[in-house]
């Protein structure tokens, strides 16, 4: 039996909470963090807006289950069934689907976000479930940062300065005299954590380097981007690269460069040089001829250069511009300028990816692993880059090129989705919504009535972080929270891990699953595990009763080194894992690809959507769909502090004036924004925060489609994945390039359609 606690404390990937009345359950900010994010604001834990209350089934398959038409998902009714109906459903099509087509059939989807909890974590328990049932076809890579993944292995050996192992904040503060920031470092990414927030620190970090002197440049088509004050350079979307080259160049004609550190600890400089100098295509990569694609002074791009020889540089890069075509580039170039630069390892300078991404990126980590739940191992080899689903539904069986191999998408009949909307994260949504209709089964475990359930045969309804009991920590967080379930679950909601226990028991795996273990018996088995790995660090910890009636503990992380430090300090005693044991910025491996344009070093490539293209004289917009700042993806987008930001409703839209006044669109307009992918509809701000030439609008907002008259359909919320392109970065990655996007925008005078994204499908009850 848990123990009362004293303290109500509920982490969240955006910030840690607390409740002072049990009656109406209003959330505020835990005292414990300075500077709390606003994300709850207002929000009542009672509020069962959109909530899924019991098993539902969509209509037409509960009559012919794997028969029924897939093209009417997200169109017809549901119908609700008892529990015992549901899992029996379900489990029976997981059954058929083994026997008849393979576990290979079987697509297990997932997402990151959906709990901070150790143990009820979406994506662990789902993959735990299929593995024990016998496998699946899994994904690797993420929508986040997938170009990079894969990259940065054959660049430098591992994925150090971008999931973990950065410099820290610590280090720059003290000795960074420039951080050149490209992207930006906003504040509304740095809000949130996989695995909880206990205390955010973005704004008194920057206010440390402005004490210390320190000049930031922010080099991207949006001034806010970095919230602190700086230098903002106004660039062209897309053509980092093309700056970063000028930059390279001048450090290389002036005599700048660090040769020493070049020969020590990089291999394939040579290589690189020839193409920067213009000696293998002719065209040298100057400042003027940096200036025309980016749109930034060739003055000022030397001047930056200089500076960056001059000082102490960090050079930081968000983690949006890997998340376009050829974004393997960008990451690959940064890190051939620090070198250049020669910085790499020293305390405040040179490279990393996903500064202000996330709260935690430059934080010391803890000096030991907290568990999390097994997930066992899956015997099925199939896979598929993530951002790739729609390809692999849509061309079973075709062969595509990923990271040097060639690979064929395998024939899935039944996703099964918990944790995560891939209506909300995936790209080109009409294409995707017409490669979710050809799977025989979709079953989904969700909280809400998102547009990932409204186009599900099966829909569980699952409980959120608050009521249920976990563990909430991440490696990089100085607290250890005890989540406990603060108010019983909404209606019929039940956990993952009780679905999927049920599940396994019809199909004679629940041993397997489960281990015989009850919640509190795995949470306190978690803990146990996690006491064990402490006590092996010197570090002692409460026992588990105490630490829950405390409801947290504090902890003191390690001090870091430097990213690359022991291998920049000893390179031919601590060799990086690439082929030479050094910084590739020549990769004989991905010359080796056989890739048309990639010479095996970086290199400019124009990509098809960006301002400079033929198609941008149909859609002369470039559209930046960025992260959120009311919301964390989409979640509780029907809370009170993201619906305040709606116009009229619908998702805000910011335009420069010069862009606004042709178009005669005026503040608070609704406006229609389109390509030949799809339409949405979106409230204007007119704001010279963005560029000329570029329109910023936030993913997140719940797809609510509309029939259009031509057959089609218009997203009327403001959802702005209709528009972006559901095409690999190259066939190095093949991930996510949703921010290679050209549109058009214009007035919309017709009659504004309703939302009803937040109400319940048809054919549900409304009373609970």
């Amino acid at each position: 039996m848990l123990p009362p606690q004293r303290h109500k404390l509920i982490p969240t990937h955006w910030g840690t909470y607390e409740i002072k009345d049990a009656e109406s359950l209003q959330a505020q900010a835990w005292g414990g963090d300075e500077e709390p994010s606003p994300f709850w604001e207002g929000l009542n834990l009672g509020t069962t807006s959109a909530r899924v209350a019991r098993p539902a089934v969509r209509a037409s398959f509960l009559e012919k289950q794997h028969r029924a038409d897939g093209r009417m998902r997200g169109s017809e009714p549901f119908v609700e069934v008892d529990w015992a109906t549901a899992l029996d459903l379900a489990a029976a099509q997981i059954e058929r689907v083994r026997k008849e087509h393979g576990n290979a059939a079987i697509y297990g989807g997932s997402y990151g976000w959906a709990s901070t909890g150790r143990f009820h974590h979406a994506q662990s328990q789902i993959h735990r479930a299929l593995n024990a049932m016998g496998g699946y076809t899994r994904s690797v890579n993420s929508y986040s940062y997938g170009a990079a993944e894969v990259i940065l292995p054959h660049v430098i050996g591992s994925l150090a300065g971008l999931t973990g192992q950065h410099t820290t904040w610590a280090s720059i503060t003290e000795h960074t005299r420039l951080l050149v920031a490209f992207g930006g470092l906003p504040e509304k990414n740095a809000r949130s954590n996989s695995g909880g927030v206990s205390r955010h620190h973005y704004r008194q970090t920057l206010e440390r380097l402005k004490v210390q002197g320190a000049q930031v440049v922010s080099i991207s088509p949006i001034r806010d981007d970095t919230n602190t004050d700086c230098q903002w350079l106004a660039i062209r979307p897309q053509t980092d690269v093309a700056l970063m080259l000028a930059l390279a160049y001048v450090l290389e004609s002036e005599n700048l460069v660090e040769r020493s550190f070049m020969d020590r600890c990089t291999t394939g400089y040579e290589r690189f040089r020839k193409y920067l100098l213009g000696c293998t295509d002719l065209i040298p990569k100057t400042p003027g001829w940096a200036a025309e694609i980016c749109g930034i002074d060739a003055s000022e791009i030397t001047r930056l250069a200089q500076a960056m020889a001059s000082s102490r540089t960090m050079i930081a890069m968000s983690w949006s511009l890997q998340r376009a075509q050829n974004g393997e580039q960008p990451y690959w170039m940064a890190i051939v300028l620090a070198s250049m630069l020669g910085q790499i390892g020293q305390e405040g300078g040179g490279f990393g990816f996903g500064y202000a991404a996330i709260n935690n990126a430059g934080i010391e980590n803890l000096p030991f692993q907290f568990p999390a739940l097994d997930q066992g191992r899956n015997p099925i080899s199939s896979f598929i880059p993530v951002a790739r689903i729609a390809d692999m539904l849509l061309n079973k069986g075709q062969t595509y090129r990923y990271n040097g191999a060639t690979l064929s998408y395998p024939d899935v009949r039944l996703v099964y989705w918990a944790g995560g909307n891939p209506f909300h994260h995936h790209q080109d949504l009409l294409r995707f919504r017409r490669a979710w209709s050809v799977p025989e089964v979709v079953i989904v475990n969700e909280p809400w009535w998102t547009a990932s359930a409204r186009h599900a045969d099966i829909v569980f309804p699952v409980t959120v972080q608050y009521e249920r009991n976990d563990i909430a920590c991440n490696s990089r967080d100085p607290v250890l929270i005890a989540a406990a379930a603060q108010t019983a679950p909404f209606a019929e909601a039940r956990t993952d891990y009780a679905v999927f226990a049920e599940l396994a028991a019809r199909l004679g795996c629940e041993e397997a699953f489960t281990e015989g273990r009850s919640e509190e018996q795995w949470l306190r088995f978690l803990y146990q595990t996690a006491v064990r790995n402490a006590t092996d660090k010197g570090i002692f910890l409460p026992t588990f009763d105490e630490f829950w009636s405390a409801g947290h503990v504090e902890m003191t992380p390690t001090k870091a080194s430097p990213l690359l430090r022991a291998f920049i300090d000893e390179p031919a005693k601590r060799p990086l894992k690439t082929p030479s044991g050094r910084i590739e910025i020549f990769s004989a491996v991905i010359e080796g690809f056989g890739i048309s344009d990639q010479p095996g070093h970086p290199v400019w490539i124009e990509p098809r959507e960006w301002l400079g293209s033929e198609l941008a004289r149909a859609f002369p917009l470039h559209l930046m769909s960025n992260a959120p700042s009311t919301k964390l993806h989409s979640q509780f987008d029907h809370a009170p502090h993201s619906l305040a930001s709606k116009i009229a409703g619908r998702e805000a839209l910011r335009i420069h004036p010069d862009d606004a006044t042709p178009r005669q669109i005026s503040p608070g307009q609704i406006v229609r924004v389109f390509n030949d992918r799809g339409s949405c509809l979106a409230g204007a701000v007119v704001s010279d925060a963005v560029t000329p030439g570029v329109i910023q609008m936030a993913t997140g907002a719940w797809l609510n489609l509309m029939a259009s008259e031509d057959g089609g359909h218009m997203d009327v919320h403001g959802n702005p994945n209709v528009l972006t392109p559901d095409v690999g970065t190259s066939e190095i990655a093949q991930a996510c390039s949703a921010n290679s996007c050209l549109v058009e925008v214009e007035p919309y005078d017709d009659e504004l359609p309703p939302i009803t994204c937040f109400d319940l499908p048809d054919g549900l009850n409304e009373t609970v």
